[in-house]
């Protein structure tokens, strides 16, 4: 192969190493449409396998463009930087450690990436926070994204593409941008290699752009979010006794700091609890963990427990992982939206079964869950078959009782027989006894008839 052939295939190739394909190349490229070049080059080769050289990151990764004439109308830019963190593993990992680097150019402006290996004080357990500041004095229309590989190239974390005016000594945040865990998975020889691509984008219109702000009270509350300089209320969370010790020993409690007007409109319950005076003592809380009064006092503020993770399936594992505790501490302070939310979780992740049933019935009727007690009842009535005979519900609080056949009635109603639901009933002796139920009517028999009902049986 002659020199002019090796150029082609070295600027393939490093096309190849800045976007590897999904599929074959096109056949417009100049590889493809030259038979006498033999043999064919793989698609994902690797660009050491044809020249040997070594060479640094630094050459490898710089990527000079240029433009020949003038760039059309909504031509768009982009540029990427790489940004290494060097032992990433040993950099501090307690919360609100920033590691901030040297200032790097892209697109013209000044720009430094900012990482906190153990997250924000806003951030959730786990999670790393990533900023991004534009430290030129100058505004700038841009879409950016920020994104990790792992050694073999898949990208395992993602801030998404994002595209606004980002404000000179301003810039982007992502309080929960990764789990530490799958970054430190990420790493290579110990450097966490974070890549910064960026694009200007251009006004929609020639006229001139009116930049109207959102009203910034949403976020200013939740900045609020365990401020100690501003707060008039402070929690003593944790501290319970341990058990099975006769002294006072007790586990290490965590101190968290709260307004009170924002508990009085968001959490009626727990503003109770810190009285009216203007006293700063510590108001003990001992039976919610550390861990969930930061979840519901973070939705309190105005976050959202949902977002406490980087992808929507980690932020879904951590509401399962957490729904009752959290229905149990939003139905103490009084916080409907947070429990409705935990709840709506809890009965999508929940596999009802007969073991299981009467004590999600009963947890549903002591914290007034209207949605798990309707799952199940519906459980109970599309698996009669094998819950009549097995499963005693003698021993049901009245009031539960009353709701299950209510609820099953209102089913038997709805298949089109509640004209003889009462007939049916003023006749229950006899209808027990065809049933194999014998004399009498006891709760459970009372259950299982109206099962049979609602089956339409």
């Amino acid at each position: 192969w002659d020199a002019q052939h090796l150029d082609i295939i070295y600027s393939y190739i490093q096309d190849l190493a800045v976007d590897p394909p999904k599929r074959t190349p096109s056949t417009s490229h100049p590889l493809v449409n030259q038979p006498h070049l033999t043999p064919p080059i793989p698609v994902m080769m690797s660009a050491q396998q044809y020249f040997p050289i070594e060479k640094t990151d630094d050459q490898m990764s710089r990527v000079t463009k240029v433009d020949v004439g003038t760039p059309p109308s909504g031509f768009r830019r982009c540029e990427s930087a790489l940004v290494y963190f060097h032992g990433f593993a040993d950099l501090p990992s307690t919360r609100n450690e920033e590691i901030e680097s040297p200032e790097f150019t892209c697109l013209g402006q000044q720009w430094s990436l900012i990482v906190c290996p153990g997250g924000n004080y806003s951030s959730a357990d786990g999670m790393v926070a990533v900023y991004l500041d534009n430290n030129s004095e100058e505004d700038i229309r841009l879409r950016y994204s920020l994104s990790v590989r792992d050694p073999d190239g898949r990208k395992v974390a993602s801030s998404g593409e994002g595209s606004e005016i980002i404000e000179s000594g301003s810039g982007i945040s992502y309080l929960n941008f990764a789990k530490r865990s799958t970054l430190m998975a990420a790493l290579v020889k110990g450097t966490l290699t974070i890549e910064v691509l960026m694009g200007l984008t251009e006004p929609t219109s020639t006229s001139a752009i009116l930049f109207i702000p959102k009203n910034p009270i949403c976020q200013n509350i939740l900045k609020m979010f365990m401020d100690e300089e501003s707060a008039d209320v402070v929690f003593e969370v944790g501290g319970k006794q341990a058990k099975g010790t006769h002294k006072k020993a007790k586990t290490s409690s965590v101190i968290f700091y709260a307004h009170r007007l924002v508990l009085q409109k968001c959490a009626p319950e727990l503003a109770e609890m810190c009285g009216l005076g203007e006293d700063m003592a510590a108001v003990p809380i001992t039976d919610v963990t550390p861990d969930i009064f930061r979840k519901v006092l973070y939705h309190v503020y105005g976050g959202n427990v949902s977002d406490e993770a980087d992808e929507e399936l980690e932020s879904n594992e951590e509401l399962k992982a957490n729904a009752k505790d959290l229905i149990d501490a939003a139905d103490k302070f009084g916080i409907e939206s947070l429990k409705l939310e935990a709840e709506a979780c809890y009965v999508k992740s929940t596999t009802l079964t007969t073991d299981n049933m009467l004590d999600n019935l009963l947890y549903a009727d002591s914290k007034n869950c209207a949605l798990l007690k309707e799952a199940v009842m519906d459980f109970i009535v599309e698996n009669g078959d094998d819950i009549i005979g097995k499963v005693s519900f003698d021993n049901l609080p009245g009031p539960v009782y009353k709701d299950l056949l209510r609820a099953m009635a209102a089913r038997w109603t709805k298949k089109g027989h509640g004209r003889n639901i009462l007939t049916r009933l003023g006749n229950l002796g006899e209808i027990l006894h065809e049933k194999g139920f014998g004399g009498g009517c006891s709760r459970e028999k009372h259950i299982a008839l109206y099962i049979l009902l609602a089956q339409g049986n």
